[in-house]
C-alpha cells in the first residue's frame, strides 16, 4: 500500500474518480462512441432524466452558459440529446438525452458497475459501505465560506 500522508485528501478523492472517468471514455470511444469528449460527457451525465435547462447543466458542470451551450450543440449534433419545449415555461428549452446518448448511458453504466465491483472487492463489503456513506455525508455538508 502506497504512504499517501503528504497528499491532501481532496488529490485522494480525484485519483479514483479519474480513474473511473478515463475507463469509461476509453470503453466508450472503443464502443463506437469516439465523438464523445470529456468536455461533452461531464455536461451530458448531468442530464436529468426529465430534461434539464441549459443553464442548470452550466452550473452544475461549473462552466459558462456559452460553453455550455457550445457543448449540448455539439452532443446535439453528434446525436446525442435533443433539445425540446420546456413543458412548464414554453419560452424555455430541455436538453433531453437522445437515443445515441440512452446507448452511451448503457455503456458507461456497465464501465462503471465493473470500477465499482474492483473497489468493493478490493476494500472488501463493509469498508466499501462505510466509504459510500462517509462520501454522502461529505457531499451533504453545506459549504461554508
Amino acid at each position: 500500500m502506497q504512504d499517501d500522508a503528504g497528499t491532501n485528501t481532496g488529490l485522494l478523492l480525484y485519483y479514483p474518480y479519474r480513474d473511473m472517468e478515463i475507463r469509461v471514455m476509453e470503453t466508450l470511444h472503443a464502443g463506437g462512441f469516439e465523438d464523445l469528449s470529456y468536455a461533452q460527457a461531464r455536461i451530458f451525465q448531468r442530464i436529468d432524466p426529465g430534461g434539464s435547462r441549459l443553464v442548470r447543466l452550466a452550473e452544475q458542470a461549473r462552466v459558462t452558459k456559452q460553453t455550455a451551450s457550445v457543448l449540448v450543440q455539439a452532443l446535439e449534433q453528434e446525436g446525442y440529446v435533443e433539445r425540446r419545449p420546456d413543458p412548464a415555461d414554453a419560452r424555455a428549452r430541455l436538453v433531453t438525452v437522445a437515443a445515441r446518448g440512452r446507448a452511451a448511458q448503457a455503456v458507461a453504466a456497465g464501465v462503471v458497475a465493473e470500477v465499482e465491483a474492483q473497489w468493493r472487492r478490493k476494500l472488501g463489503a463493509g469498508r466499501y459501505a462505510e466509504l459510500r456513506r462517509a462520501l454522502a455525508e461529505l457531499h451533504e455538508e453545506p459549504r461554508t465560506g
